[in-house]
């Protein structure tokens, strides 16, 4: 990679960008050079509909002067900015800088509107009607893409307004998901179970919540299922909020709750991820967020 980050390649880029700047403006000069007046203008070999022939003509002026003015755009452009290699032109302008710019603009102004919401517990910011308002901008642009606008989830995405929590909801632990974000594995299980022991824990694992089931395999999957799963979800399959393992007697289901979608969910196990939003969002806003994500299952106490 180093052949390819060397000050060489900086050069070429530059060399070529301004050859090619050049060789533009010379073969417009070339194309749209004046005949002699009167002269014959030799066609160009082409005819349509028996007597439309096209004339070796230079460009129409108008036209002409579109690309010169173009070509000019393009020199003062990457005077101005960065296009020619590793020069950074004379403005100095970067995207970073221009986001890092407007972060601080915005920062100055909202920041003291973030700052006194910080100050409050969790709840009592949920109960705030100005509060509840930012925190939904702020879900609307950051979550529900994935947890969808309205924070009922899809398959594989948590839905955030039932109340079942895989980390527990309290509001705190709410920020500390938003925050430092969340990697849930489940491990493929199918080496250590086989075919037929897949299933029988698949339907023990029906039996938890109630779903139809069958008897004799549930019967048989419940000691594997204290072998191998219950480690992580308890003996009784209520599930453990300090390994994000979810409960499984309540009817909930991330990935659904379909025979087949538990065998497969056991024999290729699932990795879910929430990514950490602390250096995009910082803790003001990700304290605003969690009171309004806290709010959608506990709306009594968010009024």
């Amino acid at each position: 990679m180093s052949d390819f980050t060397s000050g060489f390649w900086s050069v070429y880029v530059a060399l070529i960008t301004v050859v090619s700047i050049i060789a533009c403006g010379v073969l417009l000069k070339m194309l749209s050079s004046k005949h002699v007046a009167g002269s014959t203008v030799e066609t160009m070999g082409h005819t349509w509909d028996g007597d439309l022939q096209e004339f070796n003509n230079p460009l129409p002026k108008w036209w002409m002067w579109l690309f010169y003015i173009t070509l000019v755009f393009a020199a003062i452009y990457l005077a101005l900015y960065p296009g020619l290699g590793s020069f950074s032109g004379i403005y100095k302008w970067t995207s970073t800088g221009q986001y890092d710019g407007e972060q601080q603009k915005a920062q100055a102004r909202f920041g003291p509107v973030f700052d006194k919401f910080v100050k409050m517990d969790l709840k009592d910011v949920a109960a705030d009607p100005e509060a509840r308002e930012i925190g939904q901008r702020l879900f609307l642009n950051t979550c529900a893409q994935c947890h969808a606008s309205d924070g009922r989830g899809s398959k594989g995405f948590p839905n955030l307004t039932d109340g079942d929590w895989l980390y527990g909801g309290d509001p705190q632990v709410i920020k500390t998901s938003i925050l430092e974000g969340r990697g849930g594995v489940m491990p493929a299980l199918a080496a250590a179970l086989g075919e037929d022991g897949t299933r029988d824990v698949a339907h023990y694992v029906m039996s938890l919540s109630g779903l139809t089931h069958d008897g004799v395999r549930a019967s048989k999957g419940k000691e594997k299922f204290a072998q191998t799963c219950a480690a992580c979800h308890g003996p009784e399959g209520k599930g453990n909020p300090a390994l994000g393992a979810p409960n499984l007697t309540d009817g909930v289901w991330l990935y659904g709750g379909g025979e087949s979608t538990i065998v497969e969910t056991i024999t290729k196990g699932r990795n879910g991820m929430m990514p950490a939003h602390k250096d995009f969002l910082g803790d003001a806003k990700a304290h605003l967020l969690a009171a309004y994500v806290w709010g959608m299952s506990n709306s009594q106490g968010a009024k």
